[in-house]
Formats: structure tokens, C-alpha cells, sequence
């Protein structure tokens, strides 16, 4: 099979942007299934567990070239690169393979996710959490899409979903990551610990994005990492709040922590998150 064009669908412009999102994610995630099965290997990036394939170049070219012909005024951003300036005043945030390592590995945990978001200044001056318009993420082997954001119901497979549940920290599985190399720093691995014993129980999948669908569809209680790229947060962002959830973004000692549940569950992490001292 060859890593270059594609047979996917030339997009018809006059889509709407839920529409047009659910349609880049469920095609770039099809596309990405089909490499793989056709043979793929990793290129390390940052770890040996931070790897890239062709599929994520490809699944992101198709995303580029489907956006620069129906959205030619707005501005695009790529996890592998892409960046094309926009006169629209919104961006398309790009995660063509989120959970590569686990799409390598052969598990089915790993989606294609895509959000727009306003190019203004985030809300309460946290400059990693801007506004986002709406998300959607597409899980291929289990052909499970999320949507949802403003005006929008978050729906999974055009069902509307219940919501994050509302119970306490204690009595809810927390789904999570941090790279081993950050439990060896103590401004990453105290937070972090903080918040981990606080909850009832602790799940690590490798793909936020797909833990984040999960959180709003109350299959996961809540969910908290540190230092996420807009890519990897604001597609499951937009989700979680508009299935009635809550999100935040708290600094503790220089690093951004991202989290997202029900407002009781958000409330207690970043009070666990923030309990632990603060180094200089």
C-alpha cells in the first residue's frame, strides 16, 4: 500500500463546521487504519514511546488540503507541522493519530481528533487554554465519533450524551498520563501524586483524546496531565463542556495542568494539585 494520495473524499464545502469536522476526523482516521494495515513503522521523536508514522503524515495532509479548499480563510495547526496563517480570526487544531504508540502497537486505543477554536487571547489569562468552538474525535476500530461545543450537544455517534458524573474525587476512576522520566522531577511527580491518591482509582490508556470522549460520555470520571499541546486538549475540551462537564488549567511550579470532569471532580484535582509546595 502506498503512503501518498488517498481515495478518501474530496469534502464538499458547503458543510457545515460540525459536519466538516465529523467528516475530516471519521476520513483521516479510516485513511490511518488503512496504512496500517498495509505495513508502518515508527520514526522516535522525543522517547521511544514518542514516535510518528506516515499515517500521521498523510492523515494530516488530507486534513491540510480538505481545510485550505472548503475553509480557505481559516487558520490551520498541526501536530506534524502544518500551520497556515487565517484571516477568519479562528484556527482548525490538528491531531491526525493521537495515541501513536498505541496505533503502532496494534491496540485499537488511538482516534483522530480536530478542534476550531477563536485566535483571541484565552480566557483568564492562561495562554494555554484558549476558546474553543467545538471537537471531534473518531475512534476507527471501535467506529466510536464524539462532537459537541458551542451550540452543540455532545453527542457520541449522533446520540446525545449524559455528561461527566458529579460525584466526588474519591469516588470516581481518574484517567491520567505522565512520562516516566517527569516521576523522577518533583515538580511534575508531587502534583501528580496529589491528585492520583485522591481519586478511587487510576487509568492510564495513552491517548487523551480518547480519554477525554470518554469523560464526557460518563465512561471515565475524570481526567487530569500536565503540559498538553492545544491538539491534545481542546478537541476533548470542547466535548466535556458541552455534555455539561467542566474544564481548567492550573500552574503548579512552572507546569500547566490540564483537567477535565464533572465541576466537583474538576474542583477537587486542582485543589489536590495545587496542595503540594511551590519550588522558586
Amino acid at each position: 500500500m502506498t503512503t501518498g494520495r488517498h481515495s478518501a473524499t474530496e469534502l464538499d464545502p458547503s458543510l457545515d463546521d460540525y459536519e466538516l469536522a465529523a467528516a475530516l476526523v471519521r476520513e483521516a482516521g479510516q485513511l490511518a487504519l488503512l496504512m496500517r494495515m498495509g505495513g508502518l513503522q515508527g520514526e522516535r521523536k522525543t522517547s521511544v514511546s514518542d514516535v510518528v508514522t506516515a499515517a500521521d503524515h498523510a492523515a494530516e495532509a488530507y486534513v491540510l488540503e480538505q481545510l485550505r479548499r472548503c475553509r480557505p480563510e481559516d487558520g490551520i495547526l498541526g501536530e506534524e507541522g502544518s500551520s497556515v496563517a487565517g484571516s477568519s480570526g479562528r484556527t482548525w487544531v490538528i491531531d491526525p493519530v493521537d495515541g501513536t504508540y498505541n496505533f503502532l502497537q496494534g491496540s485499537t486505543y488511538w482516534c483522530s481528533a480536530i478542534a476550531l477554536r477563536h485566535d483571541l487571547p484565552a480566557a483568564h489569562g492562561v495562554a494555554s487554554d484558549p476558546d474553543v468552538i467545538l471537537g471531534a474525535i473518531y475512534q476507527p476500530e471501535l467506529d466510536k465519533l464524539w462532537t459537541g461545543g458551542e451550540g452543540h450537544p455532545a453527542t457520541l455517534n449522533g446520540e446525545r450524551i449524559g455528561g461527566p458524573s458529579g460525584a466526588p474525587l474519591s469516588e470516581l476512576g481518574a484517567a491520567t498520563y505522565i512520562h516516566p522520566t517527569w516521576l523522577a522531577d518533583p515538580r511534575a511527580a508531587m502534583p501528580w501524586h496529589a491528585a492520583a491518591v485522591s481519586a478511587a482509582s487510576l487509568r492510564m490508556f495513552g491517548s487523551g483524546s480518547c480519554d477525554l470522549g470518554r469523560v464526557a460520555d460518563g465512561e471515565l470520571g475524570c481526567w487530569f496531565q500536565h503540559s498538553c499541546p492545544e491538539w491534545d486538549w481542546l478537541p476533548g475540551k470542547a466535548i466535556v463542556r458541552a455534555a455539561g462537564g467542566d474544564t481548567a488549567v492550573v500552574r503548579v511550579n512552572g507546569l500547566d495542568w490540564f483537567i477535565a470532569g464533572g465541576p466537583t471532580a474538576v474542583r477537587e484535582l486542582r485543589a489536590a494539585l495545587t496542595s503540594v509546595p511551590q519550588f522558586a
